[in-house]
């Protein structure tokens, strides 16, 4: 065999090897069917805690929590959002790391205040009481999270995923 067809076969060789290995060399990742699982709870928890968080400064607005007890409740729950982000930004590289994670949860929940703002000085008890009732009606209809079986998005009403029928109780 002739030497320039030795170099020709392992040139190609080379070539085909380098094909080979190149997803390995890619620094993007991929998640696997558990991180995504965990990944769908984490969000599943931060909503809830982000929708905590709304009902507590309602309740307070309301004057249902005292306030000697009302800023280490909200404490505690924004420590509790600020941990799952945290978990969050471990299991999602594509997130911002220098974010501070205790804004976050602040802007998130200030978000969901804006939608439901309104002025409760001078409002009498049946508005009062018709703005519960709307809201209630409204928590029923929103998102519970996510199946932990199949990761679908189930309602707060749901008992079983509509997806798969795992039981959500």
């Amino acid at each position: 065999m002739e030497l320039g067809a030795i170099f020709l076969v392992s040139a190609v060789l080379v070539v085909v090897g380098m094909y080979l290995y190149m997803p390995f060399l890619s620094r993007s990742r991929r998640l696997s069917i558990t991180e995504m699982h965990e990944v769908s709870a984490l969000k599943a928890e931060r909503d809830r805690v982000i929708n905590a968080l709304q009902e507590l400064d309602f309740d307070f607005k309301l004057g249902k929590i005292p306030a000697e007890d009302y800023p280490e409740q909200r404490a505690d729950l924004l420590k509790k959002g600020a941990d799952i982000l945290r978990k969050l930004d471990e299991l999602e590289p594509k997130l911002e790391a220098t974010r501070n994670v205790e804004t976050r949860i602040e802007k998130a929940a200030a978000a969901k205040r804006a939608d439901t703002s309104s002025s409760a000085s001078g409002l009498s008890d049946e508005d009062i009481e018709a703005m519960l009732a709307a809201r209630r009606k409204q928590h029923k209809s929103k998102s519970a999270g996510f199946c932990p079986s199949c990761g679908k998005p189930v309602l707060a009403a749901d008992n079983f995923c509509p997806l798969c029928g795992k039981s959500l109780k």
